[in-house]
C-alpha cells in the first residue's frame, strides 16, 4: 500500500482524528458514565449502544494515528507531461469511451468524484505514461486498451 497523501488529504485526515479525539470521543464517554449511573447495564440500551460506539471510536482512532505515521505528502510532479502522483489523466477507450480520474494514494479514494488508487490495476497501468500512449489495463473483468487524451494537474 502506497504511504503517498496530498497536503489537503492529510489535512482532512488530521482533522478527523482530532475530531475523533477531542469532541466525539469525550461526548460518548460522558453519556456512557451517565448511562451506567442509571444502574443495571445489562439492559441499558444507551450503555450498550455507548460502549460499542466508544469502540468503534478508540479503532478509527487506532488507524488514523498509525496511518498518520506512516504518511508523506507526495511532491509536485517532476515532469508534468508524464502521469504521476495526484495528476488527472483522461483517456478514451477503443469503444470511444472517455474517463478521467485522479490518481491518489489509498486514503483519498473517492470513485464517485474521479480519485482512483494508485495502487489499483488501472492506476498502476496509467503511472508513468505519456499524452497519446496507449495503455493496456489488466482488469479483474477482462483487459482494456485506452488511450491517454490529457493530464492535468487540476480538475477538467
Amino acid at each position: 500500500m502506497t504511504n503517498l497523501i496530498s497536503a489537503e488529504g492529510l489535512k482532512k485526515l488530521e482533522n478527523e482524528y482530532h475530531y475523533l479525539w477531542r469532541v466525539e470521543r469525550p461526548k460518548v464517554c460522558q453519556g456512557v458514565s451517565d448511562a451506567a449511573a442509571e444502574g443495571d447495564r445489562s439492559e441499558n440500551a444507551e450503555y450498550i449502544y455507548g460502549k460499542k460506539r466508544l469502540r468503534e471510536i478508540d479503532s478509527k482512532l487506532k488507524h488514523l494515528g498509525n496511518r498518520l505515521k506512516l504518511l508523506k505528502v507526495a511532491a509536485a510532479p517532476v515532469n508534468p507531461k508524464v502521469v504521476s502522483f495526484g495528476c488527472w489523466v483522461g483517456y478514451e477507450d477503443v469503444d470511444g469511451v472517455s474517463r478521467c480520474y485522479q490518481l491518489v494514494g489509498p486514503d483519498e479514494i473517492d470513485v464517485t468524484v474521479g480519485r482512483i488508487s494508485i495502487d489499483s490495476p488501472v492506476g498502476q497501468a496509467l503511472l508513468h505514461k505519456k499524452l497519446d500512449e496507449e495503455v493496456h489495463i489488466k482488469r479483474p473483468n477482462g483487459d482494456l486498451t485506452v488511450y491517454i487524451t490529457s493530464i492535468s494537474q487540476s480538475p477538467p
